[in-house]
């Protein structure tokens, strides 16, 4: 890590970078003020101790209410003891933990010889990172499914998967997204672990059944299939396949099944390739990728799955490219199309994360992890080729360069229907607006976002 060579010289360093991204925070993003984690909590709290029904809950004064598997209420249920207040506490310490743990994994530890300095200078990009600011800021789940699906991939590479595939059991018992890396497992031939996880999400699911049966009826032969629930396809946190769609007009649900099957065969064959060269960060790389394109909606706050995307890049010796990708997802570039996304300008620019995601899926390097660690497949064949050579040691992600606060001029937000601008007023709602609220409202608790 290049930098001033004396205690004093890095002192001041971290300190100046730390004033830059304070006053990035204050002037750019428009905070979220916990809108999910109060939807979490008031459902909870309306369903464990005033007898009302977990689906039937809206947060006072909008139409938001509780949309995840049942499952996901049974691990909130303890928010039901304390005040809100105290939720957003231990909400914010979860998340931080998480995110700890996943800078860790990420980067096989080796932050921890950089000390102090390392930790500053890895706090501060992703202090930046739109997708972790919103995840933070509305007090949602991401960071810690992250963790959980990281969690397997160490167990898988390291070879003790006895009891790999139950960290992505439960985090696609608490949202429909992450089973898709239980069809990484299959296709990878990690049928023991596919079998864990399909294992630990029915048996989550059926305690849910126990625990709730009311509510799991309900979500699964109705909330689940009620459009309704969605919110709006078009909406530009929606950067997803169907997102590009929407905002085109095009409605035919066979367009949009057809690019999600051209998409998920480009991640069969590359996943494939990198179960070959022993790649399984690659492998979970890609796998993050492809769930946020064919989710019918990915708001902006999901994107923290392209994390493990930049790690890749940088241990493949391509430190600038992630920097680069890395700082356009600190921008909140997309929200200058917040009111119209129109012409060759709207369909470029209010995408622009999608095409980061298209673009890291179709050419994030693979076969770059070392080859001492064991292959993700279980069988590989005489043709298939050989992993590469002790790879260049792991450096952090947070090691990215710093963007400078004055590239990012929009506001952020995401399904949130908030105002994208800096100069425009904040609101505590998902749907605060200049604009009149759609019929069809989204959040970030809505059934496409499981």
């Amino acid at each position: 890590m290049n930098g001033p060579g004396t205690d004093r010289g890095r002192l001041l360093l971290a300190l100046v970078l730390a004033a830059a991204v304070a006053v990035f925070t204050a002037t750019v993003p428009l905070l979220r003020d916990w809108f999910d984690l109060r939807v979490y909590h008031g459902a909870v709290e309306s369903w464990a101790h005033h007898g009302g029904r977990l689906y039937d809950y809206r947060v006072p004064g909008t139409g938001y209410g509780f949309t995840y598997p049942p499952f996901a209420a049974v691990c909130m249920l303890p928010m039901a003891l304390v005040g809100l207040r105290t939720a957003i506490v231990l909400a914010l310490l979860l998340n931080l933990a998480a995110l700890a743990l996943v800078v860790h994994l990420l980067t096989d530890g080796a932050w921890r010889r950089y000390g102090w300095y390392g930790v500053v200078l890895g706090a501060c990009p992703l202090a930046l990172f739109e997708p972790l600011r919103d995840t933070f800021s509305f007090g949602q789940v991401n960071i810690l499914l992250l963790a959980l699906v990281l969690v397997d991939a160490r167990l898988l590479r390291s070879g003790h998967s006895r009891w790999a595939g139950a960290g992505i059991g439960l985090a696609a018992a608490v949202k429909l997204t992450p089973a898709v890396f239980i069809a990484l497992l299959l296709l990878t031939g990690r049928r023991r672990a596919a079998a864990v996880a399909t294992g630990v999400t029915a048996g989550a699911t059926g305690l849910a059944f126990l625990v709730a049966p009311d509510a799991s009826r309900f979500y699964w032969t109705r909330a689940l299939w009620d459009t309704d629930r969605v919110g709006r396809l078009d909406y530009v946190s929606n950067q997803s396949l169907q997102g590009i769609l929407a905002r085109l007009g095009i409605e035919d649900r066979a367009v949009w099944a057809a690019a999600v099957l051209l998409v998920l065969a480009v991640w069969a064959v590359r996943v494939r390739r990198a179960a070959a060269a022993h790649d399984t960060p690659a492998a979970f790389a890609l796998t993050g990728l492809v769930a946020c394109l064919v989710s019918p909606i990915t708001w902006v706050h999901h994107l923290v799955w392209l994390l493990p995307s930049f790690a890749v890049l940088y241990r493949a010796g391509r430190p600038r490219a992630a920097g680069a990708l890395y700082a356009v997802l600190c921008t909140s570039v997309v929200w200058l199309w917040f009111d119209d996304a129109s012409g060759i300008g709207g369909f470029l620019g209010a995408n622009t994360y999608t095409w980061i995601t298209l673009g890291l899926l179709l050419w994030l390097p693979v076969g770059h992890s070392s080859s001492r660690r064991p292959p993700l497949t279980r069988v590989t064949t005489a043709t298939s080729s050989a992993p590469s050579a002790a790879a260049p040691e792991t450096a952090a992600v947070s090691a990215h360069r710093v963007p400078p606060a004055g590239a990012a001029d929009a506001g952020t937000g995401r399904g949130s229907g908030r105002d994208g601008g800096a100069g425009r007023r904040a609101s505590s709602e998902p749907t605060g607006s200049t604009r009149p609220a759609a019929s069809n409202p989204q959040s970030s608790s809505s059934r496409a976002s499981s």
